[in-house]
């Protein structure tokens, strides 16, 4: 039985794979595929992320995250110091999430 995943994946899977007898085809995506395959992984793994029960499951899929977000990064010729730089700036002028606010509503005006 063939599984189709059309996803992107780690550069070592396919030897993993390899290693297992399994046949299996990749294909390497062009930039324009690859930076959309990039912003559908982030998707992917920020919902693993949420659905992690374990402290050991859930450092393992923040750094799984955090690799996403590095190849997105290097792909998009930004460096993560700049992004550093962004997270501060808004930390500074909307705050972080240390105080566990949780907003319950706003009065709209008529």
């Amino acid at each position: 039985m063939r599984i189709t995943y059309n996803k992107l994946i780690r550069d070592n899977i396919p030897a993993i794979i390899t290693a297992t007898g399994k046949p299996f085809e990749t294909d390497a995506y062009d930039e324009s595929g690859y930076q959309q395959a990039l912003r559908q992984k982030l998707v992917e793994e920020a919902e693993e992320v949420r659905a992690s029960r374990s402290e050991t499951e859930t450092i393992k899929e923040i750094a799984d995250l955090y690799e996403v977000v590095d190849a997105l990064l290097a792909a998009s010729g930004i460096s993560r110091e700049t992004v550093l730089a962004k997270q501060q700036q808004r930390r500074d002028e909307r705050g972080g999430f240390g105080s566990r606010l949780q907003l319950l509503w706003v009065e709209e005006a008529d």
